[in-house]
């Protein structure tokens, strides 16, 4: 993995940075060390004149990943959803990073078709159309399944970019080996496990079978949202690097203008696509990562439609409950609740201060609530938050940095269609909708009733389990358990009553 080709690629990637001027830039944003600084200029600086000049209308950090090709454009768009990392200005500056490369040839991709569905194009479609858009992993075509007629949106993965990023990711990991060893201070950000974690975004994106997959269980989840469509998947018509959907009409959510012209209410489309949202944050814990405009469209009969189902984000239950209580504290102003969450989910070490907290959070919440309506931020709000908690000693949480950054982006979807929407009034019936169901005594009966069935589950050994137990005091030849024998027999035969009383509570419910 180091060999002196990712030493080759690191001295190409420096010397872009340094000719299109992002080097500084990068550097600031992950507020490198001075080491770290010296060894990036030598790595770029002498070699300036190799490096990528890249579209001068672009900004620099844009320029040089557009630059550099696929997988630094869309490890870019990964980087955008970490401000944690790269910080605020930095990540939006990559939000927008160009994403529009030169199609490859359309035979190609019928042939890439017919290999892996194993049966010729004409057969499958009995229309296909040139790419109608292509970006750093893969194109589109539009088609029409010969065997009913359906229009459909047929995605086909570039040619070989399995190998191409796979060799960018290994110097990735290489570089970032080399920051911690050079910056310990970097350590806090986890640079390996950021690379990490686009490596699993990386890798779901270049098997299409994995994205079919996670669009059809967003379609199953959303299937009974009012006002939300999500394109069926043909999966029958989809692999590794193939996938069929069906075809999306829409205006582009990002079209304010069009939309207005046909008569939709762009008020109702704001406040639903952030309603939408929380619901499948919250009910679902999963939800579209990259909700922004370019992946919505508005149906002619006023639907959102949401496509591209590369980046998707999962929260587990629990974490579900505190982001919630949270997000509820900060509506009521109970910073004392908020901070207490906190530390019952250990987020914050138990030996900081509850009291000193509980200020510091309002110190937070009592600012953003003072603003216009027009200006208040959840997505801000939860910035400032991962600051203070980050004093406290709170690691950072991937999966809240990908929920923050995704609340940053829906709200800017909200409020380019209606510049005037109240975040928190949207926000708050989702949230007190959720906390009802999911917090309180009818949340207690559903866990009891969840615990009874896995245990139920287990039932039938733990006769065996405990005749087992006690078989194993009697080979040991001691007149009684003692001391830590007695001790855990005690409690796997307490264990052992409960677990048969919950199984009782099972059945009688």
């Amino acid at each position: 993995m180091h060999g002196p080709h990712n030493i080759w690629r690191l001295i190409r990637t420096g010397a872009t940075l340094e000719r299109t001027g992002a080097m500084n830039v990068v550097l600031d944003a992950f507020r490198a060390p001075a080491s770290l600084r010296v060894v990036a200029h030598v790595l770029g600086w002498p070699f300036k004149w190799l490096g990528l000049k890249g579209d001068p209308s672009m900004p620099p950090a844009t320029r040089a990943l557009t630059a550099l090709g696929p997988a630094y454009i869309k490890f870019g768009q990964v980087l955008s959803t970490r401000p944690d990392v790269v910080g605020d200005d930095l990540a939006i500056q990559l939000r927008v990073l160009q994403d529009k490369l030169p199609p490859f040839p359309t035979e190609i991709a019928k042939q890439m078709i017919e290999s892996d569905l194993e049966e010729p194009v004409d057969k499958i479609f009995s229309e296909f159309s040139d790419s109608i858009a292509a970006a750093s992993i893969a194109q589109v075509h539009r088609a029409r399944l010969a065997s009913t007629g359906e229009e459909v949106a047929v995605k086909v993965l570039r040619p070989k970019i399995e190998r191409a990023f796979r060799k960018d990711i290994d110097a990735f990991y290489f570089a970032a080996s080399i920051i911690e060893f050079l910056s310990p201070a970097s350590r806090r950000l986890r640079p390996s496990e950021v690379i990490a974690h686009f490596d699993g975004v990386v890798q779901g994106e270049l098997d299409l079978r994995l994205e079919a997959a996670a669009a059809g269980e967003y379609g199953a989840n959303t299937a009974n949202d009012a006002g939300f469509v999500v394109p069926k998947t043909h999966f029958f018509q989809s692999e590794r690097r193939v996938m069929t959907m069906e075809w999306a009409e829409g205006i582009p959510f990002g079209d304010v203008d069009a939309i207005e012209a046909a008569g939709h209410d762009r008020k109702a489309l704001g406040e639903r696509v952030l309603q939408l949202f929380l619901r499948h944050a919250l009910n679902d814990g999963y939800f579209h990562a990259d909700m922004h405009q370019g992946n919505l469209k508005v149906s002619a009969s006023g639907e959102i439609i949401a496509y591209d189902f590369g980046i998707m984000g999962r929260i587990d239950e629990y974490t579900r409950r505190v982001y919630a209580e949270i997000i509820m504290g900060f509506i009521r102003k109970d910073y004392r609740r908020v901070a207490e969450v906190h530390f019952e989910a250990g987020y914050v070490p138990a030996d900081r201060d509850i009291d000193e907290f509980a200020q510091a959070l309002r110190a937070v919440g009592e600012p953003i609530f003072g603003m216009d309506a027009t200006q208040i931020s959840m997505g801000r709000l939860l910035n400032y938050l991962f600051e203070v908690t980050e004093r406290f000693g709170m690691e950072t949480r991937t999966e809240l940095i990908l929920l923050q950054r995704t609340m940053v982006v829906v709200e800017g979807v909200a409020r380019t269609m209606y510049p005037q929407i109240n975040i928190w009034e949207v926000a708050s019936p989702v949230v007190e909708d959720y906390i009802k169901q999911n917090i309180g005594p009818r949340a207690l009966l559903k866990d009891l009733i969840a615990t009874a069935q896995v245990v139920g589950r287990f039932g039938p050994k733990l006769p065996r389990l405990i005749e087992l137990a006690l078989r194993q005091q009697l080979v040991e030849k001691t007149p009684a358990p003692t001391g830590s024998k007695r001790t855990r027999l005690k409690y796997f035969l307490l264990g052992a009553v409960v677990s048969v009383a919950v199984i009782g509570l099972a059945l009688l419910i």
